[in-house]
């Protein structure tokens, strides 16, 4: 009987209601908060559905024996593979993928399979739209700094600017580790919020004559141009910027693999299964990293702040360009086209469709806006190998 008892007794002690704090349960709350906007709101769910569930599974309070993660074996440079082989639980496992920088490249081999870059072989002006929206990187990087930041965190806030979820990710991981879950909740956030933030924002910018110009029909692009594409930015950009090269490499190979026309088993694949599966992988473990401990603090209000700032000064900038080339092809380019400069694909584009309608209801400025749009993801990853390159040392 009295050992009964004493099972009973070690059944209480491990659950995770002895061990609850207020810490535990506000994490938990924000985490239900997540799941209803990705449910309800539909805001990014594919991501911010497993991001607020791997939230929610790393902050129930349990005996340390029973964690399935543990922050702490991440924090520094270095990791300890025996240690979270013999002692991690199973998102220590799945979270050596974000740490090893495995993942992200492999989602931007999904984002090459389904990306045309057609808008942007017709029209490469688009490129620098694309490079004026990634402005919002290194203003905000400035700002972290300025609000105490080290450079490598203001790094790792910084590139919510370009509204890249992956990219944010992989910067995050190598220069601000501890910061990683505030930095990819902040950048999800903002991206599904890109209707609500952006429109006010390209209107306050623009007049009405600007946002009604029709632009002239991009033209067709060849099969050639589309297979030379992906290599020559390999080229140029890998040579360049040596750290951008898992991103650019990855991203380039999805869209060679696309426009080939040869492989459309590994394009299927690289489209639903690996993107499906890396996705979820991606998300539980990159909310894990969310814990009361890291999670809980000033910092993460300012990276809110730093990161709506980021990507108000990304979108002004490219909507500024936007008007800046408007006025050197006199009257021929759309400023609201810039806009779109900014990674989020392809939402943006959408959004600058929208509002241009909205002025022209004859106007069609969504393949114009994909030049940006797309340029921006190239980008944000060169932004991002740029980072790396100074930072992460």
């Amino acid at each position: 009987m009295e050992v009964f008892f004493e099972s009973i007794q070690g059944l209480i002690n491990d659950s995770g209601f002895i061990n609850l704090d207020w810490k535990s349960l506000v994490m938990i709350g924000i985490s239900c908060v997540l799941v209803y906007l990705a449910v309800v709101k539909q805001f990014e769910p594919l991501l911010l559905l497993p991001i607020a569930f791997g939230m929610l599974l790393t902050n129930i309070p349990c005996p340390a024996e029973f964690q399935i993660f543990h922050m702490d074996f991440f924090v520094g440079k270095e990791i300890d593979f025996g240690k979270v082989l013999h002692e991690g639980g199973l998102l220590d496992i799945l979270y050596l993928g974000v740490k090893l920088g495995v993942y992200p490249p492999l989602i931007f081999l999904g984002i090459g399979t389904m990306t045309d870059f057609g808008p942007l072989i017709a029209n490469p002006k688009s490129f620098l739209l694309g490079a004026a929206a990634q402005a919002g990187i290194f203003v905000t990087f400035i700002g972290a700094m300025a609000l105490g930041f080290t450079p490598q965190e203001a790094g790792g806030i910084g590139i919510i600017g370009g509204a890249d979820g992956p990219t944010a990710i992989l910067v995050a991981k190598e220069l601000a580790p501890a910061l990683l879950g505030s930095i990819a909740v902040a950048a999800y956030s903002y991206m599904a919020l890109v209707p609500v933030i952006q429109p006010p924002i390209m209107k306050a910018l623009t007049t009405k004559k600007e946002r009604s110009v029709v632009m002239e029909q991009l033209r067709p692009v060849s099969k050639v141009e589309k297979l030379i594409f992906p290599i020559l930015v390999t080229l140029i950009i890998c040579f360049v910027v040596p750290s951008a090269t898992p991103l650019i490499g990855m991203l380039m190979l999805g869209n060679l693999m696309k426009e080939s026309g040869v492989v459309d088993r590994l394009v299927k694949t690289a489209q639903n299964e690996l993107m499906n599966i890396v996705t979820i992988m991606l998300g539980v473990t990159v909310g894990a990293t969310a814990t009361a401990d890291y999670f809980l603090t000033w910092n993460t209000i300012k990276i809110i702040a730093l990161g709506l700032a980021a990507f108000c000064i990304g979108t002004a900038a490219g909507v500024l360009f936007g008007k800046v080339m408007y006025v050197v092809t006199k009257g021929k380019v759309n400023p609201l086209i810039g806009a779109a400069g900014v990674s989020a694909v392809p939402m943006a584009a959408r959004v600058a469709q929208k509002v241009g309608q909205k002025e022209n209801p004859k106007n069609f400025l969504l393949m114009h806006a994909m030049g940006p749009n797309v340029a921006g993801v190239i980008g944000s990853a060169v932004a991002a190998g740029v980072l790396l390159s100074i930072f992460a040392k």
